[in-house]
């Protein structure tokens, strides 16, 4: 497999908490991987360095072999990078269609065109109600944003991620507060999308039907540090694991 993002050494503390430590990891371009481990593990701190959130003390960050440890977020947008939050991160007061405009027409380098004239963005329109329509939510395109039920706005929140096209997304507890049916259907559209090869996923998950489900290869954070890594079912079956995150 072809290595999409590379960190390198990367470490971050907070004051005399240590929250990544040292932690080297490789993406691979089209493989789905989960990242789990206990709460204070690391895995939010090590999403937040890769996405340009934060910076780390030390280490260093590489997308398609270029060194982004010090880009803004912004610009890793642009190169393909994107991330969804733990808490929901929508913009509740505009529409469900301008969520999904306002990533897409920035990635088309128009970021500042006012809504009211989107008859002259045929284009970004088609491709924002395309993305609607991937996420099953094109018959709510006019409804507030803010009066989607949870699970609507955790579609809608993938589908602001998946708008600017990314080469890899970051998903942060992508299932949280959701019930059982959102939770399945959130899951399907990862997996297709991931399939499709559109965009490679990487998730911090705490339900582990999610991960097993999903995940291709799974990495377990303890203490700012990876602690192993390897495929579902090596991780299983792995005693540390068990010991330390899965409680058995």
């Amino acid at each position: 497999m072809t290595t999409l993002f590379r960190i390198e050494g990367a470490a971050k503390r907070f004051g005399d908490f240590v929250a990544v430590n040292g932690v080297t990891l490789e993406l691979p371009a089209g493989r789905l991987t989960a990242v789990i481990g206990p709460n204070g593990a690391g895995k939010t701190t090590l999403i937040n360095l890769a996405t340009g959130a934060l910076v780390p003390d030390s280490g260093a960050m590489y997308f398609k072999g270029e060194a982004i440890t010090h880009l803004l977020v912004h610009h890793r947008v642009r190169k393909g990078l994107s991330r969804s939050f733990q808490i929901m991160n929508i913009f509740a007061r505009l529409s469900v269609l301008q969520n999904i405009l306002v990533p897409v027409l920035a990635r088309r380098g128009r970021a500042g065109f006012p809504f009211h004239r989107m008859e002259r963005e045929s284009e970004a329109m088609t491709e924002a109600r395309r993305i609607l329509r991937e996420i099953g939510l094109l018959d709510e395109e006019n409804l507030p944003a803010g009066a989607l039920s949870h699970g609507d706005q955790r579609l809608l929140e993938l589908g602001i991620a998946i708008a600017p096209a990314p080469e890899l997304c970051f998903l942060d507890e992508p299932s949280s507060g959701l019930t059982p049916v959102e939770r399945s259907t959130v899951m399907e559209l990862i997996r297709r999308l991931s399939a499709e090869q559109r965009t490679t996923f990487v998730i911090v998950e705490h339900d582990m039907d999610v991960v097993f489900s999903l995940a291709d290869w799974i990495v377990v954070m303890n203490r700012g540090e990876v602690l192993t890594e390897g495929s579902p079912a090596e991780i299983r079956e792995n005693r540390a694991v068990r010991e330390v995150y899965l409680g058995v």
